[in-house]
């Protein structure tokens, strides 16, 4: 049987839920806690709303969480603008909308991540590092921090968990090949 690392590292077998938290189903309209787990760097929490949770893929929808702007360079992330957040119990990875406050969407950032779990009305989304950024019009797609990736140590310290994280790069760059729709389902 395939096995992936769970959260706190041991193998568990596709759909199993290891932690018994994964499974919790979050209301449509709930709030929630989006809780970034970025060890060994600060973590992130900011408030969400839950779009809809079909036990596998779970879709909230947050306020840029940030009071000022972010250039990257490729996008601005601005007060105003809304993202939309597509998580899955069984991926490796979340597909983020990012739409300015007009609803234009500016495009779809994308982080690497351990599959996440629900504990009480908060999501928990290990962080790995990893990210990807495609335009709305799909002209630019970036794979991004690697470096930082590799200077969490995780290569040396999980090397499946490393190798898994790459895998999970690799899929979302041929995703963005259609903008995310089959995936998203919009």
């Amino acid at each position: 049987m395939t096995g992936q690392d769970d959260v706190d590292g041991r193998t568990a077998a596709r759909g199993e839920d290891p932690a018994g938290a994964g499974s919790a189903r979050l209301t449509p309209g709930q709030p929630v806690t989006v809780h970034l787990v970025k060890a060994p760097r600060p973590d992130l929490r900011y408030p969400a709303s839950v779009v809809s949770d079909d036990g596998n893929h779970l879709i909230v929808q947050a306020p840029w969480a940030n009071d000022v702007v972010r250039d990257m360079g490729f996008v601005r992330f601005e007060p105003g603008d809304v993202w939309t957040e597509h998580y899955w119990r069984d991926r490796w990875y979340s597909v983020k909308e990012v739409y300015d406050a007009a609803g234009t969407r500016k495009g779809w950032y994308c982080d690497v991540t351990r599959p996440p779990t629900v504990r009480d009305d908060v999501l928990v989304v290990p962080d790995l590092d990893l990210d990807l950024w495609a335009s709305a019009d799909l002209s630019e797609v970036y794979r991004l921090d690697e470096d930082e990736f590799v200077a969490s140590g995780l290569p040396e310290r999980e090397p499946a968990t490393a190798a898994r994280a790459r895998q999970a790069l690799d899929e979302l760059a041929e995703l963005a090949a259609d903008g995310f729709d089959t995936l998203t389902g919009r």
